[in-house]
C-alpha cells in the first residue's frame, strides 16, 4: 500500500516537480557548469546497492566540503531542491518518499546489528531523523530515530513526516552539521546501539 500511495503522489505531482527540476537544472548549468547531477552508490532495502542521484552542489576537486560547496549549492541544500531527482527513484522502487536516508555503501560493514535495521525498509527522500534534527544531530541519535521509524512505520506517520518536512524546509533547520557543511564521516559504533 505504501509503495502504491507514494508512486501515485509522485505521478500526480509530476507537473510541479518536473518544472522545478528543469529550473534547477538550468540554474546549475548556468551558475556552476557541468555536470549538473551528482550520483553515488548507496545502500538501500536489505543493503542492496543502488545509484542515488542529486543535483550537484559542490565544485569537483580538492578541498573540504565547505570550500567546494557553491553558493547555489548551499541554497539548493537548504531548500532540499538538490534531492528532486530522487522522485524518479521513488517510481522505480529504489527509494520511498519516507524512510531512513540512504547512506554510502562503505558504511555497511561499520553498522552494529541495531543500526543495520535501518535497511529493513526502503530508504527515503525524507525521514524521521530528517524532521528531528537532520544533519545537526549525532550519528547515534540518527540511527536511533531511523530504527524507531522502522518499528512504527505507517501511512499516518509518513503523512506526519511529510508535513514536518515541509515545515523544516521552509525553516531551513538542521541543514548543516554544527561545524561542517555536511555530516561528518560515520566511523562505526562500538556498542550495539
Amino acid at each position: 500500500m505504501k509503495r502504491f500511495v507514494e508512486t501515485l503522489i509522485v505521478i500526480l505531482t509530476a507537473p510541479l516537480w518536473l518544472t522545478a527540476m528543469a529550473t534547477v537544472a538550468i540554474a546549475v548549468a548556468i551558475c556552476d557548469g557541468r555536470p549538473i547531477f551528482f550520483s553515488q552508490e548507496r545502500a538501500g532495502l536489505g543493503g542492496r546497492i543502488f545509484r542515488l542521484w542529486k543535483f550537484r552542489t559542490m565544485r569537483p576537486g580538492e578541498g573540504t566540503d565547505a570550500e567546494r560547496t557553491t553558493k547555489l549549492g548551499r541554497f539548493l541544500r537548504a531548500a532540499s531542491l538538490d534531492e528532486l531527482p530522487q522522485l524518479f527513484q521513488v517510481v522505480t522502487g529504489d527509494m520511498s518518499l519516507v524512510g531512513p536516508r540512504p547512506l554510502p555503501v562503505r558504511y555497511l560493514p561499520r553498522y552494529s546489528t541495531f543500526q543495520a535495521r535501518r535497511h529493513e525498509v526502503r530508504p527515503g527522500i525524507t525521514g524521521w531523523a530528517q524532521v528531528n534534527g537532520r544533519n545537526a544531530i549525532s550519528w547515534e541519535r540518527k540511527f536511533e530515530l531511523d530504527v524507531w521509524y522502522v518499528d512504527r512505520r505507517s501511512l499516518l506517520l509518513d503523512a506526519k513526516i511529510l508535513f514536518l518536512t515541509m515545515i523544516a524546509v521552509f525553516a531551513r533547520s538542521g541543514v548543516n552539521a554544527s561545524k561542517t557543511e555536511t555530516m561528518e564521516e560515520f566511523r562505526g559504533q562500538m556498542s550495539e546501539r
